[in-house]
């Protein structure tokens, strides 16, 4: 490969990246606060993200699974009834 093309392939691959990490986050979140993966409060197809061998959001089966979770800000997830913090992710 040239370089021009190495160029192009390096830039792509940076925007796919930075598309991905963006994505991560939901849109309400504000740049610097802190989000809790809280298990087990997620409705029926309202997940955030994989889980149940399933890779993709909203494909919850049932309300309450207790390995569906959504993103919620720091601290209120363990104020909800059945909420587990799974990870916590500082927004970028």
């Amino acid at each position: 490969m040239d370089k021009k093309t190495l160029g192009v392939l390096g830039f792509a691959s940076a925007a796919l990246v930075a598309a991905t990490v963006s994505a991560a986050a939901p849109k309400w979140a504000q740049k610097g606060s802190t989000l809790e993966k809280c298990a087990g409060i997620a409705a029926k197809g309202k997940n955030d993200c994989g889980a149940n061998d399933h890779s993709c959001a909203g494909n919850a089966k049932r309300d309450n699974d207790p390995n569906e979770w959504v993103y919620v800000p720091a601290g209120v997830c363990d104020k909800i009834a059945n909420g587990r913090v799974w990870k916590t992710k500082k927004v970028e």
